[in-house]
C-alpha cells in the first residue's frame, strides 16, 4: 500500500462503532447501529456484508453507548430511544410496497408522530445552499433541518478511505444509510451530524479580516501600490489573494494550471511574500490541479521521472493515484509552500463532486504535516462535509440588487448543513451597473457575514477599492471596513465555538421562530454569532427621503440597535428608515462585544487594544478565545481563555476580566481596555482592581453621548481586572420612538423651512384624524411643496405614531 505520508492517514478505530450500539442477528441481512438517542445507521446487504472503515462523509462512529431498549422475536425486532421508536420485519428489505411502504421497516418520531420509511420523499426538508450562486438555476440539496424533524442521509455510494489516506469504490452493495431522527431538537441533529463527519475546521485568524482579489495581472509594483493604497488611505487588509497570473503560462496550453512563479513579474517571490507579511498581509495563489503538470513548469521534469506523461506531454491530474499525489505535493506543491504560501485557492472544474471533494481534502490535510501552518483552502463545494474545508466560493456573481438579496438566504440554507464559512465577491464579481448605493450594502453585509472578500474581474471600471467613490461612499465604507478589523476578536471567538461545539456562525430566525420560514419580510434574518441579530437591507432606498424603509422582526427579549443603542422589545415587527451609512445590527440585552486592534490595522494577531462594549439589562458572561491564529498549536493547549463577566444591577454594576484556561504569552503581556457601557450614565462611584489591588491611577473615566467608558492602560492579561461602578438610574432608557426618525426625515429634505414646520404640524397632531391629515398635506401643493414630496408624506403617514 502506497505510503502517501503520515498526515493523511486515517484512525480506524475511530470509524468502529460501540458493539453494544449494533443490533444484528447471526448471518443476518439487516444491521442496525444506534449512534445517539437521535442517530441511527440503517444497513442491508443480501450477503450480509457490512461497511466498517470511513468513507468520504462518514469518519466517526465511536459514540458512546446511547440509551435504548430492544423488544424481539424470531420475526420482528422493536427498538426504543429517547427521540423514536423503530419497527422492523427482521431479514425483509427495508423497501416496502406502493401501497404500504412501511410494512417492511417504519421509524416513528416520538414527539409528532411523523413516520419516516425507506424510499420517504422528505418534501419538508428545507434544503442547503447550492454549490455556486453564479448558476441562474436554483439548484436544491437536502439540508438537515427538515419540518418532519428527520432526515436521511445514504451513504451507499461514498467512497472508502483506506488507512493510508487512499480512496476506493465500495466492494459491496449495500444499503447504508444515516437517519437523523431529533423532532424539534435540531442542536441535537448537528452535534451528531459533527460526531459522525468531524467537527468544523477552525479557520485561520486573518480570514476574519479584509479580503482583496481581483481578476488582474499584478507585479511587484502594481502590488506595492495596492497595499500603499490600503496604507495610505489607513483601510485595512488582511488577505491578498491572487488570480492565476502570478504563475508562467503559455498561449499554447489554453488550460495551463501554473505552478511556477513569473519572475518576469516577481523578481523575487520570497521577498515580496515576506514584504506582505510584514505590512500584516497573508497570500492566497489560485492553482488549477485538475488541468494537470504543464511541461513549462520549474519542477515539470523531476515530477516526469516519477509520473507518465500523455500524448500532448503533458502530466495528467489524477486525485485518485495515490503516486500522481504524492509527486503533486512532494514536487510541485511543497517548493511553493516553502517560501511563505499561507492558503491555496483551488480553482478548477472537476468531472465529479466526489473529485472535487477529493482535491479539497488532499490539499487540505497535506498542509497538516506540521503544526506551523493551519490547513485553510479557498475552493467550491463539493457538498461532501464542507464544513471540514472551508472557505467555501460562491462563484463569479453578478454585479446586481438581486444578487446582493440571494446571499443572505444562501448564507442561511448553509446552516441547515452546517456550513458558515462561504464567500461572496463584495460588489460582485462581474456584469451589472457600478453603483455606489449597492457597493455600501454589500459592503455592509459582507461585514457581518462569516467571510469578507472583495472581488471582480478584469476591467477598469469595476470600483471595488473604497478610495475610487465618492467622498460619502468612500467615508462609508472605510468606517465599515475598520469596524470589521475590530470585530475580530469576536469572530474569532465564535469561530472557535463554530469548531469546538458546532454552533454554527450563522443561524437563520427560523430555528427559534419556525412560523418565518416562508415570510417574505423577514426570511432573510440571522444571529450572527452569539450576540448580534442581522436583519440584511437589501432593497433600494426611496430617493426622495434617502432613506431604505426597512421592515424587521426582532425575536422576544429586549434588543439594542449596535450603532445607536436604541431599544426595542422584542417578539414584534418594526418599520425603520435607515441612511446609507446605517444598517439595521441589533445586539441582545447584556450583550458583550469584544473588540480590538493594533498599531498595524492590518495586523490581526490578539490586539494590543482591546474594546470591551457591554449593553445593559442582564448579567451575561463571554469567553473571549485567543491563540497564535495561523498554527496548530493550539490543539496543543497553546491558547488563552478570557472570561468577561457582566454583573448587572439597576444601580451597581461590575465588569470582571480574567484568564479562565491555557498559556501565557499567547496574546500581549499587557493590555489597554476600553470599556464601553451603551446607554449607561456617568457613574457617582468607581473602583477598580487588578486582582485584590486597588488602581487608584491611570484610568479615566467619562460620558461620550450616551455611553458611559472607562479606560484603563497596561493591565497584564494574566490575572483578574475588576471594574465596578455604581450610581442611581444608572441606564438610559433610549427607546426607539418612530416620530423622531420621521422628524429627522423632514430636517434632512431640500425644501423650505416654513414648510417643514407647517408639515410637522400635520403630520404629529394627535387630534387630527388620519383622513384628515392626508387631505391637508396634499393642501400643501398650494404652499409650494413639490408632488414627490406629498407623495412622500402620504406614505410616511402610514408609520406616525408607531413604536
Amino acid at each position: 500500500m502506497y505510503d502517501l505520508g503520515e498526515q493523511f492517514k486515517v484512525d480506524y478505530t475511530a470509524s468502529l462503532a460501540s458493539p453494544e450500539s449494533i443490533i444484528k442477528d447471526k448471518d443476518s441481512k439487516y444491521r442496525f447501529t444506534i449512534l445517539s438517542d437521535s442517530l441511527i445507521r440503517l444497513e442491508y446487504d443480501e450477503a450480509g456484508l457490512f461497511e466498517d472503515r470511513p468513507t468520504e462523509l462518514v469518519w466517526f462512529r465511536n459514540f458512546p453507548k446511547p440509551n435504548y431498549r430492544i423488544k424481539e422475536d424470531k420475526n420482528y425486532i422493536e427498538i426504543e430511544t429517547k427521540y423514536f421508536k423503530l419497527y422492523y420485519a427482521k431479514g425483509r428489505i427495508f423497501k416496502g410496497t406502493k401501497i404500504n411502504p412501511t410494512q417492511n421497516l417504519k421509524i416513528e418520531l416520538k414527539d409528532n408522530n411523523h413516520l419516516w420509511y425507506y424510499g420517504h420523499p422528505e418534501v419538508r426538508n428545507y434544503g442547503t445552499a447550492s454549490s455556486t450562486l453564479e448558476n441562474k438555476n436554483k439548484e436544491y440539496n437536502k439540508g438537515l433541518y427538515s419540518g418532519d424533524g428527520f432526515v436521511s442521509i445514504d451513504n451507499s455510494k461514498c467512497k472508502i478511505i483506506y488507512q493510508n489516506g487512499e480512496l476506493k469504490e465500495r466492494e459491496n452493495e449495500e444499503i447504508d444509510i444515516y437517519l437523523f431522527v431529533y423532532g424539534k431538537d435540531f442542536a441535537a441533529c448537528l452535534k451528531d451530524y459533527y460526531m459522525l463527519t468531524g467537527y468544523p475546521a477552525l479557520i485561520p485568524r486573518y480570514a476574519l479580516g479584509n479580503w482583496w482579489s481581483r481578476n488582474i495581472s499584478y507585479d511587484d509594483k502594481l502590488l506595492k501600490d495596492l497595499v500603499d493604497g490600503f496604507s495610505d488611505k489607513k483601510v485595512p487588509i488582511a488577505v491578498l489573494l491572487l488570480n492565476d497570473d502570478w504563475s508562467i503560462r503559455k498561449e499554447e496550453y489554453k488550460n495551463a494550471s501554473g505552478f511556477t512563479w513569473n519572475k518576469e513579474k516577481f523578481k523575487n517571490p520570497t521577498a515580496m511574500i515576506k514584504y506582505l507579511h510584514n505590512n500584516g498581509i497573508r497570500i492566497g495563489l489560485n492553482i488549477n490541479p485538475k488541468a494537470g503538470i504543464y511541461p513549462y513548469e520549474e519542477q515539470f521534469l523531476n515530477a516526469s521521472e516519477y509520473l507518465e506523461k500523455n500524448e500532448l506531454g503533458i502530466i495528467p491530474f489524477n486525485v485518485f493515484d495515490p503516486k500522481f499525489l504524492d509527486v503533486y505535493f512532494k514536487i510541485i506543491i511543497h517548493p511553493i509552500e516553502s517560501i511563505g504560501t499561507d492558503f491555496y485557492w483551488i480553482d478548477s472544474s472537476m468531472d465529479s463532486k466526489e473529485e472535487l471533494w477529493a482535491i479539497n481534502h488532499y490539499q487540505s490535510y497535506d498542509m497538516r504535516r506540521n503544526y506551523k501552518i493551519r490547513p485553510m483552502l479557498f475552493t467550491k463545494s463539493s457538498g461532501i462535509a464542507d464544513h471540514r474545508y472551508p472557505v467555501l466560493y460562491s462563484g463569479a456573481i453578478n454585479v446586481g440588487w438581486d444578487t446582493l438579496k440571494n446571499i443572505p438566504l444562501f448564507n442561511i440554507s448553509a446552516a441547515n448543513k452546517g456550513v458558515s464559512f462561504w464567500s461572496h465577491d463584495i460588489g460582485g464579481y462581474h456584469n451589472g451597473i457600478e453603483d455606489s448605493e449597492l457597493y455600501i450594502r454589500f459592503v455592509e453585509l459582507g461585514v457581518f457575514s462569516p467571510i469578507f472578500k472583495f472581488g471582480a474581474d478584469k476591467g477598469k471600471y469595476y470600483k471595488r477599492e473604497p478610495w475610487r467613490w465618492d467622498i460619502k461612499t468612500y467615508s462609508i465604507v472605510k468606517d465599515y471596513l475598520l469596524l470589521r478589523h475590530k470585530m475580530i476578536p469576536y469572530l474569532y471567538s465564535e469561530s472557535y465555538k463554530y469548531h469546538k461545539e458546532g454552533t454554527p456562525l450563522l443561524q437563520p430566525l427560523y430555528y427559534k421562530n419556525p412560523e418565518m420560514y416562508d415570510d417574505p419580510l423577514f426570511k432573510s434574518e440571522y444571529y450572527f454569532g452569539s450576540e448580534f441579530f442581522v436583519a440584511p437591507i437589501v432593497t433600494k432606498k426611496d430617493n426622495v427621503m434617502n432613506r431604505v424603509i426597512h421592515r424587521f422582526y426582532l425575536p422576544e427579549g429586549m434588543w439594542y440597535e449596535f450603532s445607536t443603542g436604541k431599544k426595542f422589545p422584542g417578539g414584534r415587527g418594526y418599520v425603520s428608515f435607515f441612511k446609507d451609512e446605517e444598517y439595521p445590527v441589533f445586539v441582545k440585552s447584556g450583550a458583550i462585544i469584544p473588540m480590538g486592534f493594533n498599531d498595524n490595522i492590518n495586523d490581526t494577531t490578539p490586539p494590543k487594544n482591546m474594546e470591551i462594549v457591554i449593553f445593559p439589562g442582564t448579567s451575561n458572561t463571554y469567553e473571549l478565545y485567543e491563540d497564535d491564529g495561523i498554527s496548530d498549536l493550539y490543539r496543543k493547549d497553546f491558547f488563552l481563555l478570557t472570561s468577561i463577566d457582566y454583573n448587572y444591577m439597576p444601580n451597581n454594576y461590575t465588569v470582571i476580566i480574567r484568564a479562565i484556561d491555557g498559556k501565557s504569552k499567547i496574546v500581549p503581556d499587557k493590555r489597554n481596555y476600553k470599556l464601553i457601557f451603551k446607554n449607561t450614565r456617568l457613574a457617582k462611584e468607581i473602583a477598580l482592581y487588578f486582582n485584590d489591588t486597588p488602581i487608584n491611577s491611570n484610568y479615566r473615566a467619562y460620558r461620550d453621548k450616551t455611553d458611559f467608558i472607562v479606560e484603563v492602560n497596561d493591565v497584564s492579561t494574566i490575572g483578574q481586572l475588576t471594574v465596578n461602578c455604581k450610581g442611581s438610574n444608572i441606564e438610559i432608557d433610549a427607546v426607539r420612538i418612530i416620530n423622531e426618525d420621521i422628524a429627522s426625515i423632514i430636517s434632512d429634505l431640500q425644501i423650505e423651512t416654513r414648510l417643514k414646520e407647517m408639515i410637522d404640524s400635520v403630520l404629529f397632531d394627535e387630534t387630527l384624524p388620519l383622513k384628515k391629515k392626508r387631505i391637508a398635506v396634499r393642501k400643501l401643493r398650494s404652499k409650494g411643496l413639490k408632488p414627490e414630496f406629498i407623495k412622500l408624506f402620504l406614505k410616511l403617514l402610514e408609520y406616525v405614531g408607531q413604536v
